[in-house]
């Protein structure tokens, strides 16, 4: 579990990079998680329980630009930054906005070009230096590879800063950098870290097959672009912690990667690195022992990138269950002192509360004894690490009586699937199989995912959003030896996917944890399922998504697959406030103080994410509360139709369904889907799957908000390609 490697004494940022990062204002919002903290909270005090059902939107600002022609809006889960009264917001069209926090006016517009995007969910700002220095910075990530930087007042590249090209030699492995034909994928899709003048970038990578682009996390120079650092996340020979990989298994490895948020502890110096697991993430038979750093929290010096110590969560990792939560720097009030802590969660959802100096757990930690696996060669690790407090905020497993019983219909829906599909239903930790497809709660996605969680050090509170969504997996192999799910209709484990999960309610909460005591203080149902009758609809839902706490005792979150943006008091639990919005917002809220003085909160509705929500809008949407006379602005709620295409592509002979599924079927888009369908998985993967026409546009848009590179105009002529070739009735 923990490793710690030296005395660690208090490490100082350098004195201009130190100064200006503390220099900002209470009603600033200048990270991904509200701060470098990762905290998701705001101190302004004018919006508060008694007055919150008074709130309104009162601008809107369209993501898609005026002067697009394509009917189908792009999805989004862009957190926005707020500094000085001011807005930064990239789009999913390639741009980034500076906005009036007040009235939604451009000040400045970036746009890269027509090839490329905005990778991610948010952007880093550097405070720039002191006495002359270098001038304030916005830093992103793009699709093909770069991070570059911006000028912060006039939206233009600095002179003495070119953009880098994160696909260098060393951590590609050889491969080609995620263009055809080899699909693999290296790009930020999570805000890079700020650490003083040190920029902290990770990466996403593909899944499978093993071999690719290493999860290596690197330190450059926010003046110059200079690399300063760079940590192995697989470690090599001659390096610590090397001999946790058997033979060569480390070589050439993928995954090991920080594909979610990192945090800072701007006042050691310290930066906190979540990694998720090796490709590929469900088998180890290539890769006996415990495979450091995967699936481990670790503390490196942000400036020399030294490691400090480090916090297995899960020991060879065969489940996917990656630490996709941003850590969040917190105070554990323990035996009259207070303790400086890290929370850190992965897609069990077991809280995970560790000294932040030490790494020592604040709670113990058991090794518990796990299931061995069933398939040859695998060498599943004997025990997992659980800690005694807090619980897990999520159901471990489930039986045939868990199966829901909602409606009649998805009753007899989900009975059937287990029936006609020889479904299992796995165990706590049990490893996946090859001999039948198996149910696992938690599922691939958790769980807790990329959203975070929000805390209120005033109240002890920890507050984070989950999913209940058990997947169906059962391993294969393709003709190429890649693993991949094998499973008849693999992915959720439900009615539509997503939208009717097979297990009785809740399919998604919102939890609040007292880190002092490690007791779950409550915990609601987060969302609604509209097309249940109203007694029934407080299922909760599927989300993914951050929350917002403020000092006055609120919770803000959208997350939720219904479309609704809502306030919880922070205290119990209890919702107060509810709006209706265009598109579901998995995104997360922001809140700040605008130049006019007054309090704002914004949240983008855009749909999207893993969950594949529709993009039935493309916006950001800024509320309230209302000055005399003042109106709702009219266009936050409004949803747009999903575009269909009107003419269906010629159909294909049944031949062309290939028995290989290795490989993808002839055609005229067989290039361009091989490109874009295996950038994160095996060609397998995809090609064994059969489903419905609107089921693959779900698919293309949850592969979209991925980070699949699907340009608009070739969207609808992927879909028809999956649909001829790959239907739900061959």
């Amino acid at each position: 579990m923990r490793q710690t490697g030296w005395k660690i004494a208090v490490l100082m940022l350098s004195a201009a990079g130190a100064a200006a990062a503390t220099s900002g204002r209470d009603g600033d919002w200048t990270g991904f998680g509200g701060d470098e903290a990762g905290t998701r909270y705001s101190a302004l005090r004018d919006i508060t329980p008694a007055n919150v059902r008074r709130l309104i939107p009162v601008w809107t600002f369209e993501l898609k630009p005026q002067e697009s022609n394509s009917p189908r809006l792009l999805v989004s889960s862009m957190t926005p930054l707020a500094i000085g009264g001011m807005l930064y917001l990239a789009t999913p069209y390639g741009r980034i906005v500076a906005l009036d926090g007040a009235t939604g006016a451009v000040t400045w517009t970036y746009a890269l070009p027509a090839d490329d995007g905005i990778a991610g969910r948010g952007l880093g700002y550097w405070p720039g230096e002191r006495g002359g220095g270098a001038s304030p910075r916005l830093f992103f990530g793009t699709r093909s590879g770069q991070l570059i930087a911006l000028d912060l007042a006039t939206g233009k590249p600095p002179a003495d800063f070119a953009p880098i090209q994160l696909r260098t030699a060393e951590v590609m492995n050889g491969t080609n950098g995620g263009g055809f034909p080899a699909g693999y994928t290296y790009q930020i899709n999570s805000a890079p870290a700020i650490a003083g003048n040190v920029v902290i970038t990770g990466a996403r990578l593909q899944e499978s097959p093993v071999e690719g682009p290493a999860g290596d996390v690197r330190g450059w120079d926010a003046r110059t672009g200079k690399l300063l650092w760079t940590f192995h996340s697989v470690p090599r020979p001659g390096e610590r912690f090397h001999g946790t990989w058997q033979g060569d298994s480390w070589a050439k490895r993928s995954g090991v990667n920080a594909w979610s948020s990192m945090s800072v502890d701007e006042a050691r110096g310290i930066v906190f690195v979540p990694f998720g697991a090796p490709a590929y993430d469900r088998i180890g038979v290539d890769r006996a022992g415990a495979n450091l750093f995967a699936n481990s929290l670790v503390a490196l010096d942000a400036r020399t990138g030294r490691y400090l110590w480090h916090f297995q969560t899960v020991h060879h990792d065969i489940w996917d269950l990656d630490l996709p939560v941003q850590p969040t720097l917190i105070e554990v009030r323990r035996g009259g002192r207070t303790v400086p802590a890290v929370a850190a969660m992965n897609k069990t959802g077991y809280l995970f509360v560790l000294d932040r100096v030490t790494g020592k757990p604040l709670f113990p930690v058991r090794e518990t004894p796990m299931p061995k696996s069933s398939l040859d060669g695998e060498q599943a690790w004997p025990t997992q690490p659980i800690p005694a407090a807090p619980p897990p905020v999520i159901r471990q497993s489930l039986t045939t009586d868990d199966l829901a019983t909602v409606t009649p219909e998805l009753a007899a829906h989900c009975r059937a699937r287990v029936e006609s599909e020889g479904i299992g239903f796995a165990a706590p930790w049990e490893p996946l199989r090859t001999d039948r497809p198996m149910v696992r709660l938690p599922g691939s996605g958790g769980g807790p995912n990329w959203g975070g969680g929000a805390y209120d050090g005033k109240r002890g509170l920890y507050v984070i959003n989950t999913s209940e969504l058990p997947s169906v997996e059962k391993m294969g192999k393709d003709a190429k030896g890649n693993w991949y799910n094998a499973g008849p209709q693999p992915s959720w484990f439900g009615m539509g996917g997503a939208r009717m999960p097979c297990q009785r309610p809740p399919w998604g909460n919102l939890t609040a944890i007292d880190v002092s005591n490690g007791r779950i203080a409550w915990q609601v149902p987060l969302g609604v399922t509209d097309s249940l009758p109203a007694a029934l609809q407080k299922t909760g839902r599927p989300n993914v998504g951050g929350p917002l706490a403020t000092a006055t005792g609120l919770v803000f979150i959208g997350a939720s697959d219904d479309s609704r943006f809502r306030a919880f008091d922070t205290a119990t639990g209890r919702e107060l406030w509810t709006f209706r919005l265009g598109a579901s917002a998995h995104a997360t809220p922001i809140s700040y103080r605008g130049r006019d003085g007054r309090q704002y909160v914004a949240v983008v509705s855009a749909g999207g994410s893993y969950l594949g929500s529709p993009g039935t809008a493309s916006r950001l949407v800024v509320f309230a509360l209302p000055r005399q006379g003042e109106r709702p602005a009219a266009s936050a709620s409004v949803a747009q139709a999903v575009p269909v295409e009107a003419k269906r592509a010629a159909v294909v002979a049944a031949a062309a369904v290939r028995s290989d599924p290795a490989s993808f079927a002839p055609g005229a888009e067989k290039a361009f889907a091989e490109k874009a369908c295996t950038s994160c998985h095996v060609a397998a993967q995809v090609t064994s799957q059969r489903k419905t026409r609107a089921d693959w546009v779900a698919t293309v848009e949850k592969m979209v908000g991925f980070g699949a590179q699907v340009p608009d105009d070739r969207f609808d002529a992927l879909v028809s390609y999956l649909a001829t070739n790959y239907p739900a009735d061959r």
